[in-house]
């Protein structure tokens, strides 16, 4: 059966091959093109339509391919041009590597009319191949008997290029023995031969060094050298010869290596060494090398290697037989291989790296793999390669050995794996490939320090902070894993007036939270310089430092120090002179004073709290200068006392006080005299004293007349009333209170309606009280039930308000027509007792509003049945009730008519009528009714319509009646909104705050304010406009102006911080709809700060005639005497103005320092011998600002002693009595006995 089978098959196999060849004799001949080599993919062969006689769109149509005799498709039918194209890369020596003329044939099919059109391709051959050599080094050894005209053949070049591009001739570099010559061969070919010129002497030169070299045709001219050595032997006169000039033999590709493929033979009548031949390969290619071997002793060919028909179908090799004595002859082989078959690519990886550190050099070596292929030709070659986007790279090594490599240094920060696909691909058709994956994980390195978030910190603590607080935290990151990303934080070893860091500041290593262990003194340092340290745990560890500056906010904890006038140490009080004929502004004396905070905390104001004579003298607010503010009179004290306070800006304030005592004389000796006149100035301690004691000594003994006073009425009033009207018990029982109560079996409210009795002492003098209504939810106690008498009984009625039921707490009515709701309110009279039965207490109607409507009828009255007696009981509830069963309805009934019957415990009885007119209640639902269908609407909406929310309703009107079932009927009605000016304009922000950096550019715009409004057209047209604002209303137009239409906000001049540090604006949104309605927002406006003012030093000033003032140091004064302090301000705020003091002169170097921070000017020595009395500083004030502006100030200090050495009998002069003393021990005597009668009065008030 299979051989059956196999019989059709190649019939059928010859009748379609007769088939074709009937179809391509039944074409038009054959059509010829030519092609360089070398060409791109897609080169322009020829226009196959045209040779066809075809449009282009009829290849397409007409279903026109080419048929490729070759398992490769060299060309390619261009269907929208109707051109033959390269379909790839075509080299001529691969297609016809031995022959000069290389023709390609085709088959051009047209399908619809099953023509077959014969192509014949030309391949072009162009320079891209230079002679080579196969042997590196050619070695001849030469007779040195050899005669001139001597022939040595050299090996020949090979140039797979054809024509003038082909091998055209040799050359040998110029020598005195040897030339080059040409010798025509079997094949027509030259071969170059080596020429003796002349005679050889081997003792002279034993090698010649020679260099043949071989150049085709080409443009530009190509070349390949063989370099060449001669060596000299002794004499050899026989050749070998082999049997045959030319030996040719066929051999199958599969041969296995071993296999001999022929045999060569060679003889030489020579003997001995001369005629022992050696056989071997002479111009022989490097493919042949490797796959056929020459026995050298017995001239077989062996195979050593695989015979690949696709690599060489022919190989012609030049063999060489050698006697002993160096001479040769050459003979050809011609070797056939037949073909045979074909495989896939395959890929091995020999070694595998899974993983590779990261940041290894470029070139580290992941893994080494094979890539071979058993087909041969362009099925064999195979293409081995990886994606472009990766970071490695191939690298063959050996044959088809491969390397992965990587192409630059790789971070597993950025990558932690690579899935590595490897492709090999061979260049059949189609091509075959295979792939295969690798995976490799980039292993952490510690390469990544820790990263702070900032390059640098600033944090601020304020001086006097809590031990222990955490003040502010540093972070930083690792990019690393594992280990290598722990971070652990410290601090860098420092030390801060000889006090280690640690003790001041710590740091949890952890999560770099910073902590103060101590708390800041801002007077002691202002700033400290820390370098934190983030260390992560890799091997080695890696670190980064970023600086901290904590900057010691002041606060306002150093009270004013005054340094001048300074107290003695004697006790004594200095004294100030001004002369008798001082004009207004004399500068008297000076008050300095030091704060040893800074900033605001250390401006310093000067303020007289007190002087004996006001007016007389003034104190400079900021420079503490006291002055004289009037010209002295006669009337005037020769001593003035002053005090002075001197307070700082902080928050809350803090100050000092001084007292200044001025002396009014034009010298010392008249001060003395003068003080001989003077009183001892009176203590202002005491002179309060003596007037507190004065105030406790008439508030004690009014105290005393009032309670003498108030003892003798309590007495007269007990013994008056004792007389008339004498003590007896009882009184009215108590009342018990409940919200409900039952009439007829049925819970109802009550509203109480009690009338209160009050009785007096005496009746003939009292009044009856009619007070207000009281209400509350109160009814009869039991007691009150169980009374048996009644005490008040209406008049001329029949209703009885003392029967009740203990039991149920329920008061009886008896009505003739309705029952009505209960409702209880107390109702309160006044009556005196002792009165007659029959007194009026009170009209019933009128309490209970019904007064107007029970006009002209008998009106309900309270009368009295029995004398009452105040003594017994001073005030009785009583209870009028009322029932309400039925509900009201306007609807039924607007008004109702009752009788009341009321009736006593006898057989009286009366009975009135009570009209009751019911008030309307909504109580009805609305009815809406449609008069017209045209869209107006009769009758009222529930709620306002909103065109922003909805602009159009489908009304759904429904009309349902009150039968059962109802029945109901609807229609729908589209209703459009037609808009309104409702809404308002409304700002995107509630409020506006925005920040303009002082010296702006007028006119640039500060800021953007928007409002929207939902409504359409000119309602929602919104304008802009500035309507209020804290600046004067003439000169905001000079300050800020809006855009109208925009909103923007512009600056119209430069703002001054120093002048403006802000101002809030109120800007108006308004529609352009009728009314036109509007929306306000407020826009503040925050003027920054910058450093555009000088510091101002504010002390020590200049004198008013222009001279500068002194300062005394005492002679004795120990290193860190606080002399002066140089006060001064800086308009700016915040950094701008932190001031900062140096030293820029000094009369005597280190003599004196000057705090940084503080401007303190102290002794940084003891005072010496040999230091000038008078001393002399200048003082540079320097701010914070960028760029840094300054002030200088100079100081004159004198050491001296106090005034107090000029005037030695001052301190000595007995001091005054005090007139005070005394008065103030009689003021005590005499609180102290008035404080005994008033004790003594009380002990007698309570024993009587």
């Amino acid at each position: 059966m299979a051989y059956r089978l196999l019989r059709l098959d190649c019939s059928g196999l010859v009748l379609f091959y007769i088939f074709l060849g009937t179809l391509r004799e039944s074409g038009a001949g054959q059509i010829r093109y030519s092609v360089p080599e070398e060409t791109d993919k897609g080169f322009f062969v020829g226009n196959i339509s045209k040779d066809l006689g075809l449009e282009p769109w009829e290849l397409a149509e007409r279903r026109v391919r080419i048929i490729s005799r070759g398992k490769t498709q060299l060309f390619a039918l261009n269907q929208r041009s109707g051109s033959l194209i390269t379909a790839g890369r075509i080299d001529r020596e691969e297609l016809c590597e031995t022959v000069s003329s290389c023709f390609l044939n085709m088959e051009a099919l047209v399908e619809d009319t099953l023509k077959i059109y014969g192509l014949e391709v030309e391949i072009m051959d162009i320079n891209d191949n230079a002679p080579s050599f196969q042997e590196e080094e050619v070695e001849i050894k030469v007779s040195e008997h050899a005669t001139p005209g001597w022939r040595f053949p050299l090996p020949k070049a090979r140039d797979p290029d054809v024509g003038m591009n082909s091998l055209q001739r040799y050359q040998l570099n110029p020598n005195s023995y040897f030339s080059l010559q040409m010798r025509g061969g079997t094949d027509g070919a030259k071969n170059p031969e080596l020429v003796l010129e002349g005679s050889l002497d081997r003792e002279k030169e034993a090698a010649h060094h020679l260099l043949l070299t071989a150049l085709d045709g080409g443009d530009p001219i190509r070349q390949g050298a063989v370099p060449i050595r001669v060596v000299v032997l002794d004499v050899n006169d026989h050749i070998p010869k082999f049997t045959q000039p030319v030996y040719g033999v066929s051999v199958p590709e599969n041969l296995s290596p071993g296999t001999r493929v022929l045999m060569v033979k060679a003889t030489d009548p020579d003997e001995g060494l001369n005629g022992e031949i050696a056989y071997s390969f002479r111009n022989m290619e490097s493919k042949a090398s490797e796959i056929f071997q020459l026995d050298s002793r017995t001239g077989e060919v062996l195979i050593q290697g695989s015979l690949d028909f696709e690599k060489c179908r022919f190989y012609e090799m030049e063999i060489q037989s050698q006697d002993g004595g160096g001479l040769s002859t050459t003979a050809k082989i011609l070797i056939t291989v037949v073909d045979v078959n074909d495989n896939v690519p395959e890929i091995t990886i020999t070694s595998l790296t899974n993983s590779v550190l990261e940041n290894s050099p470029p070139g580290t070596v992941i893994a080494l793999l094979n890539v071979q292929d058993q087909d041969s030709g362009e099925n064999g070659q195979v293409s081995c390669f990886i994606p472009n986007d990766l970071p490695f790279k191939l690298e063959k090594t050996y044959g088809d050995y491969y390397k992965l490599l990587t192409n630059r240094v790789l971070d597993r920060e950025q990558v932690q794996s690579y899935n590595i696909t490897l492709t090999a691909t061979d260049q059949g058709s189609p091509p075959l490939s295979t792939e295969t994956h690798i995976a490799l994980n980039v292993a952490d390195d510690n390469d990544n320090p820790p990263t702070f978030a900032h390059s640098s910190y600033s944090a601020y603590i304020p001086e006097n902070n809590p031990r222990g607080a955490s003040f502010f935290s540093v972070t930083a990151l690792d990019l690393d894993s594992k280990e290598n990303a722990q971070i652990t934080y410290s601090l860098a070893e420092d030390t801060i007036r000889g006090v280690p860091l640690s003790s001041y500041i710590s740091i949890n290593s952890n999560n770099g939270a910073l902590y103060a262990l101590h708390s800041f003194d801002y007077e002691q340092f202002h700033d400290l310089q820390l370098w934190v340290t983030a260390l992560d745990s890799g091997n080695p560890p890696l670190s980064s430092n970023v600086s901290l500056s904590l900057f010691i906010l002041d606060q306002n904890d150093n009270a004013p120090e005054i340094l001048y006038p300074a107290h003695p140490t004697d006790g004594s009080t200095g004294v100030e002179l001004a002369p008798r004929s001082a004009e207004p502004g004399y500068l008297v004396t000076k008050v300095v004073a030091v704060d040893r905070d800074s900033g605001q905390n250390a401006w310093l104001s000067y303020r007289l709290l007190k002087a004996s004579e006001p007016g007389l003298f003034a104190v400079g607010l900021h420079t503490g200068e006291v002055r004289t503010a009037r010209a002295l009179l006669d009337r005037d004290a020769l001593k003035q006392s002053l005090v002075v306070a001197v307070e700082d800006h902080g928050q809350p304030p803090l100050s000092a006080t001084v007292t200044l005592t001025v002396a009014v004389a034009d010298s010392i000796p008249d001060v003395l005299a003068d003080l001989d006149s003077m009183k001892a100035p009176g203590d202002p301690d005491a002179s309060g004293l003596t007037l507190y004691l004065v105030v406790a000594v008439a508030a004690v003994s009014c105290v005393f007349l009032a309670f003498v006073i108030v003892l003798l009425a309590l007495r007269l009033r007990r013994w008056h009333a004792s007389r008339l009207l004498p003590a007896v018990g009882g009184g009215l029982v108590g009342v018990g209170a409940s919200p409900f109560v039952g009439v007829d079996g049925v819970r109802a409210f009550l509203q109480t309606y009690s009338h209160e009795v009050s009785l007096t002492a005496d009746s003939r003098e009292s009044h009856v009280i009619f007070p207000q209504h009281n209400y509350a939810d109160t009814l009869l106690s039991h007691e009150s039930c169980g009374k048996s008498e009644p005490l008040l009984t209406a008049g001329d009625s029949a209703t009885d308000l003392s029967k009740c039921d203990p039991r149920s707490n329920q008061v009886q009515f008896s009505y003739h027509s309705l029952h009505y709701k209960l409702s209880l309110a107390h109702i309160r009279h006044t009556i005196p007792e002792e009165v007659s039965r029959g007194f009026v207490v009170g009209n019933r109607a009128e309490d209970l509003g019904l007064h107007d409507k029970m006009e002209g009828r008998n009106a309900p009255e309270l009368v009295l049945e029995k004398p009452l007696d105040w003594e017994q009981q001073s005030s009785y509830l009583l209870v009028l009730t009322t029932v309400d069963r039925d509900p009201i309805d306007f609807e039924i009934s607007s008004s109702y008519t009752m009788s009341i019957e009321a009736k006593d415990s006898g057989v009286m009885a009366t009975e009135c009528k009570i009209t009751l007119e019911i008030l309307n209640e909504n109580d009805n639902a609305a009815e809406v009714v449609f008069t017209s269908v045209s869209g107006s609407v009769t009758g009222s909406i529930g709620w306002s319509l909103d065109r922003e929310e909805i602009p159009e309703y489908n009304v759904t009107i429904t009309a349902t009646d009150k039968g059962k079932p109802p029945l109901s009927s609807s229609a729908t009605i589209t209703l459009h909104i037609t808009d309104v000016n409702d809404n308002a304009p409304v700002f995107q922000q509630a409020s506006y705050v925005v920040h303009v950096a002082e010296n702006n550019p007028p006119g640039a715009s500060i800021a953007q304010v928007s409002a929207f409004d939902p409504d359409l057209g000119p309602n929602g047209q919104v304008s802009y406009s500035i309507v209020a604002s804290d600046l004067e209303p003439r000169a905001l137009s000079s300050y800020v102006s809006v855009s109208a239409q925009s909103g923007a906000v512009f600056a119209q001049r430069a703002f001054d911080h120093e002048q403006l540090r802000a101002f809030e604006l109120t800007l108006q949104a308004r529609d352009q709809g009728s009314p036109a309605l509007g929306a306000n927002v407020s826009l503040r406006v925050l003027v920054g700060d910058r450093n555009d003012n000088a510091p101002r030093v504010l002390y020590p000033a200049l004198g008013p005639d222009g001279s500068a003032l002194f300062d005394t140091v005492p002679r004795a004064a120990q290193p860190g005497y606080l002399v002066t302090k140089v006060v001064a301000m800086d308009a700016d705020s915040g950094h701008n103005a932190w001031l900062s003091y140096h030293v820029l002169q000094a009369s005597e170097p280190g003599l004196f320092s000057l705090g940084l921070r503080t401007g303190e000017v102290r002794t940084a020595r003891a005072l010496g011998d040999r230091d000038a009395a008078r001393q002399r500083l200048l003082v540079a004030v320097r701010d914070g600002g960028q760029p840094p502006l300054s002030a200088t100030a100079t100081l004159h200090l004198v050491f001296a002693d106090s005034l107090h050495e000029a005037l030695p009998d001052l301190s000595d002069r007995p001091a005054p009595s005090d007139p005070q003393a005394e008065l103030q021990f009689y003021l005590v005597v005499a609180l102290a006995l008035i404080s005994v009668l008033f004790l003594l009065a009380v002990i007698l008030a309570i024993a009587l």
